[in-house]
């Protein structure tokens, strides 16, 4: 009789795991897809396998942590109904879990949510989703430092089209190094009419990239390798250059509105970075209320 909190609800998993037994079919036909089932040492059952992933998934365990509580657990062997002296090590683990396949995750999904279904559990209408926030691995988006990076991306893009044979029919000019100075001017020159005219020479320079951006896709385009490689290859590279040109654009709108019209740019319409999109600036602000004080975190985008 399961006696802790964590074993009861294994037991409770467990028959419910019992009640759909069609499941190992599907897990069953993956570990034997690339493989003879009838030679060689015996390994970790289509049962083992799923209970394995059910314990890792739980209790958020890597494989080194799920081969140790599997050798230490009497509990977890026993949800595991490994056999005695069966002590499957990380990698064996790892192997055999990643043998199953997203389809067969899918048709045991869809056994569980009819089994919940029909037992009104769950109709399975509505999912939960983890929300929690996480960083972002970009570094503090200020305009400048987004300029330097539309430049050198776009830069690093038309280079990349220049390996196509035979060779595309576009010209650029490599503004990186004078992008890189400029920015240095902003960071360290404490005087506004400096930082002001090297933001300047940034947008001239960052505007000259769109348009050799705009050649490059028209050319791109429609060109025709000397293999299928490259034809097909241009064409999804016209596509990243237009995409970076387009941000790049939008980072030259929002600096111009910024320091030379003195406009706050409503934080909707900016860019934060060219390589990860989806992000956003979250600050913690204080909101007051009548029965105190609470910390929040709220949207926001640096200046």
């Amino acid at each position: 009789m399961a006696r802790s909190k964590i074993a009861k609800e294994l037991q409770h998993i467990s028959e419910i795991l019992d009640a759909n037994t069609e499941m190992l079919d599907h897990i069953f036909q993956d570990l034997t897809a690339k493989g003879r089932s009838d030679t060689g040492r015996d390994g970790m059952t289509a049962e083992q396998v799923m209970r394995a992933v059910v314990l890792k998934q739980q209790r958020n365990l890597s494989y080194e942590e799920l081969a140790f509580h599997l050798e230490d657990s009497h509990a977890f062997r026993s949800f595991a109904r490994l056999n005695m002296g069966q002590y499957p090590c990380a990698s064996v683990l790892q192997e055999n879990i990643k043998a199953v396949s997203e389809s067969t995750w899918q048709e045991i999904h869809n056994i569980l949510i009819n089994y919940a279904a029909s037992r009104k559990i769950e109709k399975g209408r509505k999912i939960k989703m983890d929300a929690t926030v996480v960083e972002t691995n970009i570094h503090e988006p200020s305009d400048s430092t987004l300029l330097v990076d539309g430049v050198r991306l776009i830069t690093r893009l038309l280079n990349q089209g220049h390996r196509f044979r035979p060779c595309p029919a576009y010209t650029f000019s490599d503004h990186t190094r004078v992008m890189k100075k400029r920015l240095k001017t902003i960071l360290n020159s404490r005087k506004e009419e400096v930082r002001a005219c090297a933001y300047r020479d940034m947008l001239h320079y960052a505007r000259r990239v769109c348009l050799y951006a705009e050649e490059a896709v028209s050319v791109l385009s429609s060109f025709t390798g000397s293999t299928c490689e490259d034809t097909l290859g241009s064409k999804g590279l016209a596509g990243k250059i237009e995409k970076a040109a387009d941000l790049l654009k939008r980072v030259i709108d929002q600096t111009d509105r910024r320091i030379f019209k003195k406009e706050a740019v409503p934080a909707s319409e900016k860019v934060i970075s060219f390589f990860e999109s989806h992000s956003d600036i979250m600050v913690r602000r204080t909101v007051k209320r009548n029965t105190g004080t609470r910390s929040s975190l709220l949207p926001a985008h640096p200046t």
